[in-house]
């Protein structure tokens, strides 16, 4: 389920960004990983493919990771994502990440734009007039049929090899499909 959810999400990304010769969310652009609004919740199957992405890292990156995670305070604004590349302005983890990290410049929920400061001068322009967004809140309820959320300090914490290498579940254990 969440596989799919990615294809669907990263198709209506791809159309999107597409079909504006300008639109800021493209390799090096990383302003919103640098700004979290705050640290993610996601569901235990988005942790477990974060997980396997991790995993294909090497070592003394994973290393690096974690210690960019404990060194995270809660409540602390902006939070500077511990995945992003912050010399090449890139997601270390990109095949791998989160659905929020998707759908973040590509969606919309209730006509409030759930994007940056340099889509929204665009949105006000009147140069994305014809953008047809996707609605988050149909993405959200199908992430919420995936289980419950857990927080990034959560998930540390319960995973007792960090900082070293994420655990590694089997392939029977449920939460992916």
């Amino acid at each position: 389920m969440l596989l799919q959810l990615h294809r669907e999400v990263d198709s209506r990304a791809s159309k999107i960004a597409s079909s504006q010769i300008h639109w800021p969310c493209r390799r090096g652009c990383n302003t919103c990983c640098r700004r979290l609004a705050e640290l993610p919740r996601l569901a235990r199957a988005e942790w477990d493919l974060l997980e396997e992405g991790l995993a294909r890292l090497p070592g003394p990156l994973q290393v690096q990771i974690g210690e960019r995670i404990h060194a995270l305070r809660p409540g602390e604004r902006p939070t500077v994502c511990p995945f992003l590349d912050r010399e090449a302005g890139s997601c270390l983890v990109y095949e791998y990440r989160p659905v929020a990290c998707r759908t973040y410049g590509f969606y919309v929920e209730r006509d409030r734009g759930l994007y940056c400061g340099q889509i929204q001068e665009r949105v006000n322009s009147g140069e994305f007039a014809g953008v047809v967004w996707g609605n988050v809140a149909g993405v959200e309820a199908r992430v919420e049929g995936l289980g419950e959320r857990i927080g990034l300090p959560e998930w540390v914490s319960d995973s007792p090899e960090w900082p070293l290498r994420p655990r590694r579940r089997s392939p029977a254990e449920p939460g992916r499909s």
